[in-house]
């Protein structure tokens, strides 16, 4: 027993010492000491003294960092440089583009929550009053069965009040005519607008995002700023951005579109230029843009500006009236008519200026896209299915609670239920999500790992909820017509799972593909050592990251151990009472994400970038991490509001569920077997505890979607709720209370018309006959005819003469 209590005295002091990431050398003493003080009371001299030589043997080498730097680091370094991947150029321009920002954090193993606590992102009086102002008019103009059914566009009224108030210069500055609005106030616009229609989100959406405004901005000559970004502002140019073509779309480094700087005579005057040829699809705006951003590879075969004749990926921004430019036509998404179109030339003639930059940035194409690309889509996307999820939410919480079968609101069935719990819970989530990466960029972060768990994960839950949307409303969801506001979206769906980077390989991917590596503490250290020239530094600089690197994976095995042990039930945390348990599991699984990132990629090394499954579950292991912050950080920013706890418990334990799927999955998967049985151990010692939101707290979620109520206000944020005749959804929710209160009053009905005390068969007689029978007074009998009347409007579908759903053919003849 004594050689077992002063084995077990080393262990705890050598695991309390990992656990809290002391230094080596405290490591040393307190594990020395620890061994010495138990073997000494327990009278164990030979096991103390055995334990001693071991610990001092480990500890002196270590401590002795001339002797460790040569006789273990350098081997080590040598080892390193010979397995380490090489990086595409892909790759390491991702890489080396854009921040880290509290994803790093997660990555640690160890998360500083103060990180967390930035200032509650707001609008500004500006902001909120475009928000009130012309948001709203834009929304109460919108018709969406006239833009996807008749038009296929846009009304010329539409067109001119978007530019008329600037809607496509939120991102550009004042100076330059622009309404410089915060990506929040940006994120804001997009969500309101996209609970009226995808087609006008997404024409706001792009020349905010990815195009030609942005890339301006950041790299664009005085001359370009000067000359377009004004125009811009106004919509006197519509600007669209060129990049995919039929061989090459998120692999731009493939692209084969090229520019071959040559001399040409221009109005009789000898110009160095570029002769581009390409073949780009899919471009949003296309058809009618007056300025098109082109990507293409450029080279310079007579070396006419130099040595190089790969000069690399380049941007450049063409006139629509550039001889030899054509577009105009347009392709047709999914029966959502946003303009979109191919555009082709082939040996067009622009001058050197026409490159974004200049000549000075030809090459630097790339790293532009990149840098720029994680700004957009950590807003356009997110923001378009945020709004289109909390619309949702207000939509069918409230049309459960109207539609009525065998007797009952739809809502009180329990298959219905569990669709609202969903809708409702992931919404939050979203919510939390586009908000949290929104107030990252107005941070200055040029956040490329969150903007793809942004991108990724709102476009996939808002897939789920169209799909739960479309069921709850059933036939109401899929008879087309000005009656119906979900089956459009449903048709949307696809589309933003699609661009911007394919979902499937933005999680297989990129997320943990970059997020292993930019938001590790060590690795991308570790990597840029090797490019050090100087011998000296670069063994010093690697000894000093591989050690910090070992005790960092040694910290995580406790950590995870630990926590796994104890349920992450003690221990310090962040939060308050209610969400301390939140933040210990955050705790927990942060640990356990870092422990399987470092094995994954230290026994597979290279090989792990094509183990994209492997990679995919453990992107999904930081994704959720970095989503259940959000939510915590939504609920403290939003002043620990009790009413919002079913929504953020709902997602929260979602989150928590998936994490463990996810982990479960990588480790099951691991082809090294030993290794694998090692990890279980260490990340679940007890098994798999964590289990899904439970029905009774799906009851929960759900009853907030049905009734008015604070949560459900701030769960619709930025939803256009104005009773207007375009807004279905606003008039129903003005109907609602008169529902909620019509119920008594209707079972008392209900319950006199079964005993069979009416005469007639219709049903406004028959509140003739409860009125006269005493039953309801006049005031009850007119709150059912109300509601009646106003339920009968939403629950029903349109209908149409054939001739009606020819709309090209009408539209011809009338024309």
């Amino acid at each position: 027993m004594s050689v077992l209590l002063t084995l077990l005295a080393a262990l705890i002091a050598s695991g309390v010492c990992a656990y809290h990431r002391t230094s080596l050398r405290t490591w040393a003493i307190v594990t020395v000491v620890a061994t010495l003080v138990v073997g000494l009371l327990v009278r164990a001299p030979a096991t103390m003294v055995i334990l001693l030589l071991i610990e001092l043997a480990i500890a002196l080498p270590l401590l002795m960092v001339d002797f460790r730097r040569k006789q273990i680091s350098a081997p080590l370094l040598k080892m390193f440089a010979k397995v380490t991947p090489k990086l595409s150029e892909t790759e390491q321009t991702a890489l080396e583009a854009g921040t880290v920002g509290f994803e790093g954090e997660l990555f640690s193993g160890k998360p500083d929550w103060h990180e967390l606590q930035q200032p509650r992102p707001e609008l500004s009086v500006e902001e909120q009053a475009f928000m009130d102002g012309p948001v709203e008019e834009l929304c109460a103009m919108i018709d969406d069965w006239q833009i996807t059914h008749e038009l296929a566009d846009l009304p010329p009224n539409v067109w001119e009040f978007i530019k008329k108030n600037k809607f496509f210069g939120m991102i550009i500055p004042k100076q330059y005519g622009g309404l410089q609005f915060s990506a929040l106030a940006h994120s804001a616009v997009l969500q309101k607008l996209s609970t009226m229609s995808a087609t006008v989100s997404s024409t706001v959406a792009v020349p905010n995002s990815l195009g030609p405004a942005e890339l301006l901005l950041h790299y664009g000559t005085d001359e370009q700023k000067n000359h377009y970004l004004p125009r811009l502002a106004v919509g006197e140019e519509i600007p669209c951005f060129a990049l995919t073509g039929p061989y090459a779309g998120s692999d731009a480094t493939s692209i084969p579109d090229v520019g071959i700087v040559c001399k040409q005579m221009v109005d009789g005057v000898e110009t160095l230029g570029l002769k581009l040829t390409f073949d780009k699809r899919y471009i949003t705006l296309a058809p009618i843009a007056t300025v098109v951003g082109l990507a293409f590879r450029m080279y310079d075969p007579e070396h006419l500006l130099g040595e190089e004749e790969d000069l690399g990926i380049s941007l450049a921004l063409l006139p629509r009236s550039t001889p030899g430019l054509q577009i105009g036509r347009r392709h047709f998404p999914l029966n959502i008519p946003f303009q979109n179109g191919p555009v082709h030339g082939k040996d067009v003639f622009a001058p050197l200026s026409v490159l974004v930059g200049g000549p000075k940035m030809a090459g630097h194409g790339w790293r532009m896209l990149v840098e720029v690309l994680s700004v957009g889509r950590a807003i356009s996307l997110p923001s378009n299915a945020t709004g289109g999820m909390r619309a949702s939410a207000l939509a069918t919480g409230t049309y459960a609670r109207m539609r009525k079968q065998f007797g009952l609101a739809v809502a009180r069935f329990e298959g219905v239920e569990e669709a609202l719990a969903r809708i409702g819970g992931l919404a939050y989530a979203t919510a939390a999500l586009s908000r949290a990466t929104a107030a990252a960029v107005d941070r200055g972060e040029k956040p490329a790992v969150t903007s793809a768990i942004a991108k990724y994960h709102a476009t996939e839950w808002a897939r789920q909820v169209a799909a739960d949307t479309m069921d709850v409303h059933g036939g109401k969801a899929v008879q087309l017509g000005p009656k119906n506001y979900a089956g459009r979206g449903w048709s949307a769906v696809p589309i933003a799972i699609t661009v911007e980077g394919a979902n499937i390989m933005t999680r297989s991917l990129m997320i943990f593909g970059q997020g292993a590596i930019r938001c590790h503490p060590y690795v991308l250290k570790e990597m840029q050592a090797l490019s050090i020239a100087d011998r000296g530094e670069q063994l010093k600089t690697f000894d000093r990251l591989l050690f910090g690197h070992l005790g960092f994976g040694i910290s995580n095995a406790v950590r995870s151990f630990a926590m796994g042990l104890s349920g992450a039930r003690i221990g310090e945390a962040a939060g308050d009472a209610y969400t301390r348990r939140y933040y210990r599991k955050l705790d927990r699984y942060s640990a356990a994400l870092a422990l399987c990132a470092d094995v994954f990629m230290g026994v597979l090394g290279g090989k792990l970038k094509f183990k994209e499954k492997l990679s995919a579950r453990l992107g999904d292991v930081l994704s959720y991490l970095y989503i259940a912050s959000a939510m915590l950080k939504q609920y403290e920013d939003n002043g620990r509001p009790e009413a919002d706890r079913p929504f953020l418990a709902w997602g929260f334990h979602e989150c928590m569920w998936l994490i463990q799927n996810a982990l479960d999955g990588a480790i099951r998967n691991f082809p090294v077997r030993p290794v694998a049985w090692l990890l279980r151990v260490l990340v679940f010692p007890l098994g798999r505890r964590e289990v899904p939101p439970s029905d009774r707290l799906g009851r929960r979620v759900a009853a907030l979607l049905t009734a008015p109520n604070e949560a459900l206000d701030r769960l619709t944020d930025w939803v256009y709720t104005t009773p207007t005749p375009n807004n279905t959804i606003g008039r129903m929710k003005a109907l609602l209370p008169d529902v909620i209160a019509a119920e008594p009053v209707d079972r008392k009905f209900g319950k006199a018309l079964k005993s069979g005390q009416f005469s007639s068969h219709d049903y406004l007689d028959q509140l003739v006959e409860a009125q006269q029978a005493g039953v309801i007074s006049e005031a009850e009998a007119e709150l059912l005819r109300r509601v009646r009347e106003g339920v009968f409007e939403f629950i029903s579908v349109d209908d149409f003469d054939t001739d009606e759903m020819r709309a090209f053919k009408t539209r011809a003849d009338a024309g």
